[in-house]
């Protein structure tokens, strides 16, 4: 990269061109593993990717997923779920912060299976403003073989994908900053 441009100002926030383009590359990459997956119920790089994204890029993970939501929206249309995503992905991105970078490998794909396990129970939240603690609970417990499977590929997915990816996005880094 030019010289002229690596020693340019970034706003107070901390805010660059260059977070702009790599926060919208991330979000492509994102679509496109949920947009890949989507024939395979409840198979989903979604979950592995934010949780790569926030030990990565930290807050801006934020960003993306309110930008995915978005996304979700133009393509599917806006419905219930649509509350449900805009509090899972922050929730998620919120515990790995709060994680902090150290944690191992293990920890993350156990994360991972977590939050496929209960993303039923805390996707019916919004069930219990629509129709009370039974339509809440129903709905859970129907989706609960759902979840299992949530559960079980979050894990493999985890336990498979995040060393390369977090590798690439390591070395994605270093190119950036070079």
């Amino acid at each position: 990269m030019p010289a002229e441009y690596e020693n340019r100002p970034t706003a107070k926030n901390g805010f660059s061109v260059r977070h702009l383009v790599l926060d919208g590359f991330l979000l492509g990459v994102l679509f496109a593993a949920k947009w890949i997956l989507e024939p395979i119920a409840n198979v989903e790089l979604v979950t592995l990717l934010f949780i790569l994204y926030a030990r990565h890029i930290g807050k801006r993970a934020y960003g993306i997923a309110v930008a995915f939501t978005a996304l979700e929206c133009f393509e599917w249309g806006i419905h219930v779920w649509v509350i449900m995503y805009l509090y899972m992905w922050p929730l998620l991105i919120t515990i790995v912060l709060l994680a902090k970078k150290e944690r191992t490998h293990l920890f993350y794909c156990v994360l991972s299976a977590l939050f496929g396990l209960f993303f039923g129970l805390l996707c019916s939240l919004p069930y219990l403003f629509i129709g009370g603690p039974s339509m809440a609970f129903t709905w859970w417990v129907a989706g609960i073989p759902f979840d299992i499977l949530h559960c079980v590929s979050n894990f493999l997915l985890c336990l498979f994908l995040f060393n390369p990816i977090d590798q690439l996005l390591v070395r994605f880094e270093n190119t950036l900053s070079a």
